[in-house]
């Protein structure tokens, strides 16, 4: 359902409060500071997509802080993702400061503090996720707070370019194909974040960071594979064997420990989404498992339930 919240009709003392509902109601809680909080104009107009929201915000200057406050009462992490289309924001998270304009997105996490700020009015694109239904495409996003995406090209722009046709075609979709296509901007989103080789190459992220990155992308291209192994991924990506464990280590998850959770969670994504003609056994091969009893027992030693199961509650629910 599209959603409409604007400062127009409300009394000037009021509009500080209300745009301090308004921001905590569509992201989440926090503080503002108005450069002319009485004569302050703003409004957001939001979309839904299934797990995913979509949002326009067309403010005044502003500063939104958040605080270690704010933190207390989350249950579960969110991410933002924010395109300016006018004009330039400033933001820092996580030690890391970056000034982002028109041609480039960031990313804002619920489970630290900073800080986000406009000195002209602005207008921004917004997309909210949780990072739960990122699982699968995207892996410790600290590693992306306090950098600049490329949001003019390749999967970039690509990601940039269907959010903000969506409006457009919001009234005319069903909810299943809203879900649908949130699913897919995520799809897009974590591919841009993999593959924007101008930010993982930049002084604000490691080598390390830009080779696990790569190892993470080749990956997940290839989770079809069942001879997809370590020496495949370390030759692909130009680094030893050893090193290639070393940098999963420090994500206290092995490599192939990583690998099997991916593949299981690709899999639950086709038992929910693929035709009902593809048996649970084509998508236990199709996405590099070799036994389809193993695949069947690690599915429901992580998810609670078989694959069989999870099939049989979407046929129900249809």
């Amino acid at each position: 359902m599209r959603t409409v919240i604007t400062t127009k009709g409300i009394r000037p003392e009021s509009r500080s409060t209300h745009w301090h509902q308004t921001i905590a109601a569509t992201y989440f809680p926090l503080d503002l500071k108005f450069r002319n909080p009485d004569s302050f104009n703003g409004e957001i107009t939001g979309w839904r997509l299934g797990s995913v929201s979509l949002s326009r915000l067309r403010s005044e200057a502003l500063l939104y802080r958040r605080l270690p406050k704010h933190l207390t009462c989350e249950n579960s992490e969110e991410l933002l993702i924010t395109i300016p289309t006018v004009s330039d924001v400033e933001f820092a998270q996580c030690g890391r400061e970056v000034r982002a304009g028109p041609g480039s997105f960031i990313l804002e996490r619920s489970y630290e503090p900073y800080d986000f700020s406009h000195s002209q009015t602005a207008e921004l694109w917004v997309m909210k996720i949780g990072t739960a239904a990122l699982e699968g495409r995207l892996r410790a996003p600290d590693r992306y707070c306090g950098m600049q995406f490329n949001a003019t090209n390749g999967a970039g722009g690509l990601f940039v370019d269907m959010l903000q046709h969506l409006p457009k075609r919001y009234d005319t979709m069903t909810d299943e194909v809203r879900e649908v296509v949130g699913q897919q901007l995520a799809d897009l989103l974590a591919l841009a974040l993999h593959t924007d080789e101008r930010t993982l190459t930049s002084g604000a992220s490691s080598v390390r960071s830009a080779h696990l990155s790569r190892a993470e992308r080749f990956v997940m291209q290839n989770l079809h594979r069942n001879d997809l192994d370590t020496e495949m991924i370390a030759n692909e990506c130009g680094i030893s064997v050893r090193y290639l464990h070393q940098l999963f280590r420090d994500t206290n998850q092995t490599l192939g420990q990583w690998i099997r959770d991916m593949r299981l969670e690709a899999a639950r994504e086709d038992l929910r989404t693929a035709s009902k003609k593809m048996t649970i056994a084509e998508i236990c091969y199709n996405r590099g498992f070799s036994d389809q009893a193993q695949f069947c027992r690690s599915f429901k030693a992580r998810f609670g339930c078989t694959p069989s199961e999870l099939r049989r509650e979407g046929l129900e629910a249809d």
